[in-house]
């Protein structure tokens, strides 16, 4: 067997780190290549990256951390405070963090810092508000070698020089990415020498892949057709994504923007029953803005759905003999879209509320769609990342006008983020967000429907082996592949 551990995986390429994506296999290359400051912990919160230590003032607008010595690029440069700060100052650019349309996703929490270096191993960020939650963003703050930047600049993105665990040796256009252990990385060895990022986009093909031994790890498989893994001498891992499938209610005008309507909507449907019909089972349904796994949820063990209480609702509103609902539809991402909105109808059909589906084959003139404003009544959506105060300020919160916000207002849940942003003591904010969360479920802006099941296979058998909460593969987490095929 080769020395080299092969993942295949459905998207592949080689960006900029410094844009903003919650595509996990693009996280998963990134996470090989580069570090930030801090990375995403096995049991939940944050450890040290390339920071060994961190400290925050009382009122969390003044964050310190102190870099670990030593650290080194690929290229062989010294990682500093300086080539960090440089990092930093360019993802809080307003034409970085670029996502679906949506610029400047990082610049409306950095864009107004003080960002830099008191000495050789340490970084200060002096932020205008408070933001508590600042390691959610920094998770995502990679450093790159300060010689590399201006081809970034220029728009090459083919030659990634980072600090990470894995260092780049050759890409096919996109097709494969070659990486070679980093042996001056900071962090303890991971157990593979070698890595191969292949593309393969058929899902049937990478189980297949990973049956025969052409690929040691196959992300994001059939939820049906992977049970194949378990007669077989290989790993089948279920794992919850973060990410919310949701239905985004227009809070501007129209029906839905009655709390009344929105909450009858939500006490209608039967998530599971959605689950079950539309993904078979590979999903669990949502109770709220945000998932399990997230800071501060506040899930209830009863999901059930009350139909006499929705139709109360609906008759609150004006609605006792039914409305109809138009809906945007798009054709993939989620790639259940067009199905889920058929089984929705049906569900609500049952309160007499009936939906008129206008379907959209350019998934990102959609989502530009909505970021402008130019909904319907609702339309089908997903939310991350994996931060509850993102969620709460991005897309919730009235007075940041964010690109996914549909004119829902709360002051109460307002409030509760402010007070939730300045607070520093962890267990004190994760109250603070579970009562945004009850809130939220009282008043929701969305139709909560359901987190994604993905399912990992991995060559051998490894039972203790699990993905990371963030849905993201961790390649310093692999099993050694050929040291044996199984936990000891």
């Amino acid at each position: 067997m080769s020395s080299t551990a092969v993942i295949v995986q459905p998207r592949l390429g080689l960006e900029d780190p410094h844009d903003c994506t919650d595509a996990n296999d693009m996280l998963a290359v990134f996470d090989a290549l580069f570090d930030g400051l801090v990375r995403y912990g096995p049991e939940g919160g944050y450890i040290p990256a390339l920071a060994r230590s961190w400290e925050v003032s009382a009122d969390a607008k003044s964050w310190t951390f102190r870099l670990k010595e030593g650290l080194t690029f690929h290229d062989g440069s010294p990682c500093d405070a300086e080539a960090v700060c440089l990092s930093l100052r360019r993802m809080a650019r307003p034409d970085k963090g670029y996502t679906l349309g949506a610029p400047g996703v990082w610049n409306q929490y950095l864009g107004d810092a003080v960002i830099e270096a008191r000495d050789r191993l340490t970084v200060s960020i002096r932020l205008a508000k408070p933001i508590a939650d600042l390691l959610d963003i920094l998770v995502y703050g990679y450093v790159v070698s300060p010689q590399a930047l201006d081809r970034y600049d220029a728009g090459d993105t083919s030659h990634p020089v980072g600090t990470g665990p894995y260092r780049l040796v050759s890409h096919e256009s996109g097709a494969a990415l070659h990486l070679r252990r980093f042996d001056d990385w900071h962090g303890g060895a991971p157990a593979n020498a070698a890595l191969t990022f292949r593309l393969e986009k058929d899902g049937d093909v990478r189980l297949a892949m990973l049956l025969d031994g052409r690929a040691q790890v196959a992300n994001s498989l059939d939820f049906r057709t992977s049970r194949a893994l378990e007669a077989a001498d290989a790993t089948r891992a279920v794992s919850l994504v973060p990410v919310a499938i949701i239905y985004l209610f227009n809070a501007f005008r129209g029906p839905l923007a009655d709390a009344r309507v929105r909450q009858a909507f939500n006490l209608a449907i039967d998530r599971q029953r959605l689950v079950d019909e539309v993904v078979h089972g590979a999903a669990r349904p949502l109770q709220g803005f945000v998932s399990p796994v997230h800071f501060g949820s506040a899930p209830t063990q009863d999901n059930r759905p009350d139909l006499q209480g929705a139709r109360r609702l609906l008759a609150e509103a004006g609605h006792a003999d039914g409305l109809t609902i138009a809906v945007d539809c798009p054709n993939r991402l989620p790639d259940e879209a067009e199905a889920l909105t058929a089984a929705l109808a049906g569900q609500l059909a049952e309160i007499g509320v009936t939906l008129e589906v206008f379907r959209h084959e350019d998934r990102e003139a959609y989502a530009h769609g909505v970021r402008l404003k130019q909904v319907r009544d609702m339309c089908v959506f997903d939310s991350s990342p994996l931060s509850t105060f993102r969620i709460l300020a991005e897309k919730i919160d009235h007075r940041s006008r964010g690109s996914w916000w549909l004119g829902y207002h709360n002051a109460g849940v307002e409030a509760l983020l402010d007070k939730g942003r300045a607070t520093i003591a962890d267990r004190e904010r994760a109250g603070i967000y579970r009562a945004a969360f009850r809130a939220l479920q009282a008043d929701p802006p969305w139709l909560y429907l359901y987190n994604p099941l993905r399912v990992t296979g991995l060559s051998g058998r490894w039972p203790d082996w699990t993905m990371r909460r963030d849905g993201v593969l961790d390649v310093t987490n692999l099993p050694d592949f050929h040291a044996g095929g199984a936990n000891p």
